[in-house]
């Protein structure tokens, strides 16, 4: 009995100690704001792979790197084109010629002016073979660039690319100082014309970034520093919510999203995305080559199943290669959960016994969760699944340094895309054309269809939005039907933020936009 008294007063003791630490976190963070600091800390799932914004592809590395950069042009909330580093722009009749004007007065956070010196800076360094960045990706139909001007530029096309004007806000300006520097240091000391500037990346943990006083737009918000926070657990980035240890959370874990229903505190925000969430099957491997195979996969997995295990609710069936909010989506017969009719394919295509798979995917929650769900379901068929979770940069070395399709070891990737320029072309283009194998683009399903491929050179070469329409239908349909892809859901965005932070939001691409964040 004494023995048991003692170990009832040490647990007694230690519950009280914990609740105390937790009680002094959230109290410290309370502290903190109360003395008049406008800090702010941003709680995501993955790691910045890199802040070189010409040579950047993930959205967490994007999103960080729009924080302190501006392209010629930059994308509202609902990812409608609007003026940034240049005010207006014109595009001849031929479709051939772009011609900026510039915003004048802006200078770099080094000093340095912004000019048309400094666009072609820029986009020496983008053409140049040498530095194999994935931003000449977006420039590919750019055949040259002229000075008009101190503060007029042209650029001249090798042939119409009606995604164009979408492009130019994907190559951020850098400072021609930084430039001379070179790669190494434009990697560790971003440089921009943004509302904030670099502070300090600690990989792995941490980017901070704190207001730029001499903001070319003037005063756009009062938050001195922001944090931003790599948690991959889904349940600490929720009690980092609780407690103010974060004052936004992106992605907030839909199981997580009813427990803030009647919070004073905390505010959830639903809003729609054109993130698609897929496994890519790797169609250049013998077990993956056959159509009946990739199709047996598809039939395989519930994708409602997979809505409401994975995704709480918060999602749509894939009906197609994009979301329902991408330009000139075309909603497709999507492949319905029938395990019968995909063993019976897997038997046709030679496979009746199964055969053994390997998926890759992150180490966030939702990740793990969703590739568990996976090797659930095609369990059921016989395709016996290992799951290989890497981290980001180590999962992203692994998908993209393959210099051929017979060196990739990837056979699946559970992933998720987003047209970060907010058109049909960011959507098909990198995915679908056999011109994009990795390291090229992010077609990791190495799917090879010279139909499609072309179609797409067409779609991008036509100015009429009806015929660029009736090909992106046709493109759709035909991927879709070749299922390079186990196509699962469409999201809803879910973030969490404490209710005395405004203006932070998430655009439909899954990027954070903090420019005009507010601390009440």
């Amino acid at each position: 009995m004494r023995k048991f008294a003692v170990l009832v007063l040490i647990l007694t003791l230690a519950l009280f100690s914990a609740a105390c630490s937790s009680d002094n976190a959230g109290t410290s963070e309370k502290t903190k704001k109360a003395s008049g600091k406008k800090e702010i800390t941003i709680a995501i799932d993955q790691n910045f792979i890199t802040l070189d914004p010409h040579n950047a592809g993930d959205t967490v590395s994007i999103f960080g790197i729009r924080s302190m950069y501006e392209g010629l042009i930059g994308f509202d909330k609902d990812m409608n084109v609007v003026p940034a580093l240049a005010e207006s722009y014109d595009v001849s009749k031929d479709g051939l010629t772009y011609t900026f004007k510039l915003r004048q007065g802006v200078k770099f956070h080094d000093g340095e002016p912004f000019n048309a010196q400094a666009v072609k800076a820029n986009f020496d360094r983008v053409m140049d073979d040498a530095n194999n960045l994935s931003a000449k990706r977006s420039w590919k139909y750019v055949d040259s660039m002229e000075v008009l001007g101190d503060y007029e530029v042209a650029f001249k096309l090798k042939e119409p690319f009606s995604a164009m004007i979408n492009k130019f806000g994907m190559v951020p300006m850098i400072s021609p100082k930084a430039i001379e520097k070179g790669t190494k240091y434009i990697e560790a000391n971003p440089v921009g014309t943004g509302t904030f500037k670099f502070v300090e990346w600690k990989q792995g943990k941490t980017l901070e970034v704190e207001k730029y006083a001499d903001y070319w737009g003037g005063d756009q918000t009062n938050v001195e520093k922001v944090k931003f926070s790599p948690v991959p657990e889904n349940g600490s980035r929720v009690a980092m919510l609780k407690t103010g240890e974060a004052d936004f959370v992106y992605p907030m874990p839909q199981q997580n999203v009813k427990q803030f229903k009647n919070s004073k505190d905390v505010t959830i925000e639903e809003s729609p995305s054109t993130i698609v969430r897929y496994v890519s099957i790797n169609t250049f491997m013998d077990q993956y080559k056959d159509l009946k195979v990739r199709q047996a996969m598809n039939l395989a997995v519930n994708k409602d199943a997979y809505i409401k295990v994975v995704k709480d609710g918060y999602g749509h069936v894939l009906d197609s290669t994009m979301a329902p909010e991408t330009q000139y989506y075309a909603k497709q017969k999507a492949y319905e959960f029938d395990f019968k009719k995909a063993k019976e394919l897997l038997k046709e295509a030679g496979y009746e016994n199964g055969f053994k798979a390997e998926i890759w995917g992150n180490t966030s929650s939702e990740s793990v969760k969703g590739m568990e769900f996976i090797k659930q379901q095609l369990a059921q068929i016989g395709i016996n699944v290992t799951i290989k979770s890497m981290e980001e940069g180590t999962l992203s070395d692994e998908i993209y340094t393959p210099a051929k399709p017979e060196d990739a070891k990837v056979q699946m990737w559970y992933v998720s895309w987003s047209p970060s320029s907010g058109d049909a072309d960011g959507a098909t283009r990198g995915l679908f054309s056999s011109e994009y194998f990795p390291p090229n683009g992010a077609n990791t399903a190495y799917y090879n269809n010279d139909k499609v491929t072309n179609w797409i050179k067409e779609a991008n070469a036509s100015a009429d939005p009806k015929v660029q329409e009736k090909i992106y239908h046709d493109i759709q349909r035909t991927v879709y039907q070749d299922a390079p892809w186990i196509f699962l859901a469409s999201d809803i965005n879910l973030a969490g933020h404490s209710n005395n932070l405004e203006g932070v939001y998430v655009a439909p691409d899954g990027a954070i936009n903090i420019s005009k964040a507010q601390l009440k």
